[in-house]
């Protein structure tokens, strides 16, 4: 029999994690290989170009585009003040009597002037982009004028679905076991600038709570999608998720709905409660899947970051599974039979199916294409 491999999530104690760092575009790395970096360090910045702003100088001063170069005060590349004049008249007779002069809307620089039309293109001040490391780790290696590749040794921990940017905190564990559901009323200032796990869900109401304190981050079983709509103000679609702005970032470590939080993900939480983690709720389900991730950095001495080489999770008797259609979406089950012959489902298509026993001893009968390993 062949084996069957399946996309999986990753919930390990000990994990050797390689990252790159990239820019947006060229720029300058700050840091060299070797280097010892902080999740909070700036390890590259570059320079976005401005927004350009079009201008018809010659229509403004009341020329054509013609003479405009008798009246210009500007080149290509100068840099600009709200105050600098970019073209002026002489006036009446020569002698400075209602004369007009055009001075610039923006602040930055001259992109471009066209004798042609009379119109002079003017881009506002560039804009700065620094990108931090995210992780504790080593500078393994740097890529010239584009950023750099980290290395560590963590505790890892995916998530199915979030929603947030990069951040990092302080681990806080305030559900007291994997199907808690914490309250509103449980977070206060002590929480700030923590990485809370509430358990299995998160209601608007501690969210919103959880913001107004200063909580850096949300780790939670599940979310009904019709808070998250509500905290957004539109249905989150398929788009790759993790750039919304709303105080915080939110990591769903089993689906949506109440539902329990894996206890082998609860327990390493637990384990590492207090200790410092970098978060991001980033994630896209099709093709190039991105997930959420928690990474807790080790103590590590630099030999030790020897990447293995990469499995597929393997889909045989006794993995454990976490359901990724309806019905049963998030739940976590173990397979205990994978028949080879094809199964008739309700779509009247042949599939291969699984069968999967769930804790409290019950069975289905699934399509493999409808799970996920979670990878040990």
């Amino acid at each position: 029999m062949g084996q069957s491999y399946s996309a999986g999530l990753t919930v390990t104690d000990n994990i050797i994690l390689r990252k790159e760092r990239i820019l947006p575009l060229k720029g300058q790395v700050l840091v060299k290989k070797g280097d010892k970096v902080k999740g909070e360090d700036v390890v590259a910045e570059t320079l976005l170009p401005g927004k350009v702003v079009p201008l018809n100088l010659a229509n403004k001063l009341g020329v054509t585009p013609a003479q405009l170069e008798n009246y210009i005060k500007i080149k290509p590349g100068q840099a600009l003040t709200k105050q600098t004049v970019l073209a002026e008249t002489k006036g009446l007779f020569g002698l400075g009597i209602m004369k007009n002069e055009v001075k610039s809307p923006v602040e930055g620089e001259v992109e471009s002037i066209s004798s042609l039309t009379g119109q002079v293109l003017l881009r506002e001040p560039r804009i700065p982009v620094q990108v931090k490391a995210f992780l504790d780790g080593v500078i393994s290696d740097v890529i010239e004028h584009e950023g750099v590749i980290i290395e560590n040794k963590s505790a890892y921990i995916q998530g199915i679905f979030g929603i947030g940017d990069e951040t990092t905190g302080k681990i806080k564990v305030l559900a007291k076991s994997p199907s808690d559901e914490t309250k509103a009323s449980e977070i206060n200032d002590s929480d700030r600038d923590c990485v809370i796990v509430v358990g299995s869900f998160v209601s608007y109401d501690v969210i919103q709570t959880a913001v107004k304190h200063g909580v850096r981050a949300i780790i939670t079983g599940g979310i009904d999608d019709q808070d998250l709509k509500r905290l957004l103000g539109y249905d989150i679609g398929v788009a790759i998720t993790g750039h919304e702005r709303i105080g915080l970032t939110i990591v769903c470590t089993e689906g949506f709905g109440k539902i329990k939080m894996a206890d082998k993900t609860y327990d390493l939480l637990k384990r590492f409660d207090g200790a410092h983690c970098s978060i991001h709720g980033r994630t896209q389900i099709r093709a190039g899947v991105i997930r959420p991730e928690i990474i807790i950095p080790l103590e590590f001495k630099e030999e030790e970051l020897v990447v293995p080489d990469a499995k597929l999770p393997i889909l045989e008797t006794g993995a454990m599974i976490r359901i990724i259609r309806q019905p049963n979406f998030g739940s976590i089950a173990k397979v205990v039979g994978l028949p080879e012959e094809l199964t008739k489902v309700e779509s009247e298509t042949l599939v291969r199916i699984l069968e999967a026993e769930f804790a409290d001893g019950t069975r289905v009968r699934i399509p493999r294409a409808n799970v996920e390993v979670i990878e040990s």
